[in-house]
């Protein structure tokens, strides 16, 4: 049985999504993240995302402590300089920047509302809402975003609802940022991906619009002492996982099945390396120049992405 609870516990209001084998823990108003995702393994809970301690934690190093789990939006990744032209009008997005660049959006941050929440014996799920008021100078454009997560017996989904409320076309790209860890060091786990080629980067690793063959974790290989930062061009319509992440010693594995609203796929192995950033991305690092994988959205039109996670015994 499913079931949908909301707590303040541990420095937090979550929502909490669970049934006998998962437990996942939503935080509204710190960007709606996915802080924890409790799994039963081996007779013990354990967690396979890197969050914030509290909420104190998230609003003083959610950048330092890179982004976990945050929804990236209206672009993703890097923004080069914070520069962009748009129908003839120039902009300069003021929210925060690293080095020249603007990087992870807008909305990264921001509280969200619970706007729906149902549980039953096939899933549980919670519908989490906020409205861009169009605040900042470089991106001066309302819209609604919606985040919806739903936990069903083999995996959660990630839906993300977008609403143009602007009276013209607006950009808009999505990602989303979450951390996972077996609790080992990265270097001990098994890689995979659907892919054979990346974004090509410059040094400020924004997208120089060529596109490198890359054949490395076609097929399980030990992740090592792999060092990435890239995007990589998945190979849809996939006929399996997007991409694995395998704890051999544990015998245990993630998959990644993203819908076709999610052509790239973005991973970085932070420095400390206990942890693994694998972000699905519907456009490009800097898609506001090069159009890379860019929507339009129209007045009132919605666009909605999706991507699904499931946890599992190795079989």
């Amino acid at each position: 049985m499913f079931s949908v609870t909301q707590q303040d516990s541990e420095g937090f209001s979550k929502v909490i999504l669970q049934n006998e084998t998962h437990k996942v823990e939503i935080i509204p108003n710190c960007g709606g993240i996915l802080n924890a995702w409790h799994v039963q393994m081996d007779g013990e809970w354990k967690n396979i995302i890197e969050g914030y301690e509290n909420e104190e934690d998230f609003r003083a190093n959610c950048e330092a402590k890179g982004f976990r789990s945050c929804k990236l939006s209206p672009y993703v990744c890097r923004l080069d300089k914070g520069l962009y032209s748009f129908n003839g009008v120039d902009y300069e997005i003021g929210k925060f920047k690293l080095g020249d660049n603007s990087i992870h959006g807008l909305m990264y941050d921001v509280p969200f509302e619970v706007v729906h929440q149902h549980a039953d014996e096939q899933l549980a799920t919670v519908q989490v809402e906020t409205c861009y008021p169009g605040t900042d100078p470089g991106f001066p454009f309302q819209y609604t975003i919606m985040l919806e997560y739903i936990l069903k017996a083999d995996g959660l989904t990630l839906n993300t609802h977008v609403l143009n409320q602007h009276d013209e076309e607006i950009p808009m790209a999505d990602g989303w940022h979450p951390y996972f860890t077996f609790g080992t060091l990265v270097d001990e786990c098994q890689f995979q991906m659907a892919t054979d080629s990346m974004l090509e980067f410059s040094d400020q690793l924004v997208p120089t619009g060529e596109v490198l063959v890359y054949d490395k974790f076609q097929t399980i290989e030990d992740f090592g002492d792999t060092f990435l930062d890239n995007s990589f061009v998945l190979q849809h319509p996939l006929s399996g996982p997007a991409c694995m992440l395998i704890d051999a010693q544990k015998k245990w594995q993630l998959e990644i099945w993203p819908a076709a609203s999610y052509p790239l796929l973005q991973i970085y192995t932070p420095p400390h390396r206990k942890s693994i950033a694998i972000e699905n991305l519907s456009a490009a690092p800097d898609a506001f120049n090069n159009m890379i994988g860019l929507v339009y959205l129209q007045p009132n039109e919605t666009k909605t992405f999706s991507t699904t996670y499931k946890i599992a015994p190795v079989s």
